[in-house]
């Protein structure tokens, strides 16, 4: 199966919706977008090393880099490799001296590691179909300059998915690229999976 490359373009946070973060994956020179709902402490983890911070002790994943690193194991790749009731599944891909081997990782740990060992990050072209929102070109050619990574605060009046139930498909997909346009990934993932469900349903 074919590897897609992906690349953290944003890392989102929604007051409304309390320990609600999104890390946002963009499909390398593509328009797709991979979000993914993770915890405040991943979410952290992974602003931390992005934005390049010294915590005075070694943070889990710190700790982690440093374990391998002592070791002689290098974080070769991660994979983004399954999708199964909303929850994604990852592996670490690893390389000593003498082997390769994957390891299983939450995929907020497997992110937060990535960027710290700055190494790629994969998935396949199933998951992002099923998962990925495709965001419009906006036809400038020019490319978006994504060398710094974005922490973002959203604070939506609307929240939980009881309103999409009574929307009709066309409102929830002008929603969609309403909120797309706002950047509130959280929002945006709720909005989709009722489109999903719907299209499932047909």
């Amino acid at each position: 199966m074919k590897k897609i490359e992906l690349e953290i373009v944003a890392l989102s946070h929604s007051i409304t919706q309390t320990h609600s973060y999104a890390v946002v994956l963009g499909e390398m020179n593509g328009l797709r977008r991979l979000p993914i709902v993770i915890g405040g402490f991943e979410a952290q983890a992974i602003a931390v090393a992005l934005e390049k911070m010294q915590p005075s002790r070694p943070l889990t994943h710190d700790l982690m880099k440093n374990f391998m690193n002592g070791f002689a194991i290098d974080l070769h790749e991660i994979i983004i490799c399954d999708l199964q009731e909303g929850i994604f599944y990852s592996k670490l891909v690893c390389a000593s001296e003498n082997d390769t081997i994957e390891i299983d990782s939450r995929t907020s740990d497997a992110i937060a590691l990535a960027v710290r060992f700055g190494c790629p990050i994969y998935t396949y072209e199933n998951i992002l179909d099923s998962a990925g929102i495709l965001m419009e070109d906006t036809g400038s050619g020019s490319k978006k300059k994504k060398t710094k990574q974005e922490v973002m605060v959203e604070d939506e009046g609307l929240t939980g998915k009881e309103d999409l139930k009574t929307m009709t498909l066309e409102e929830l997909n002008n929603m969609l690229n309403e909120v797309l346009e706002r950047e509130d990934y959280i929002r945006a993932i709720a909005i989709r999976d009722e489109i999903n469900s719907r299209s499932r349903k047909k």
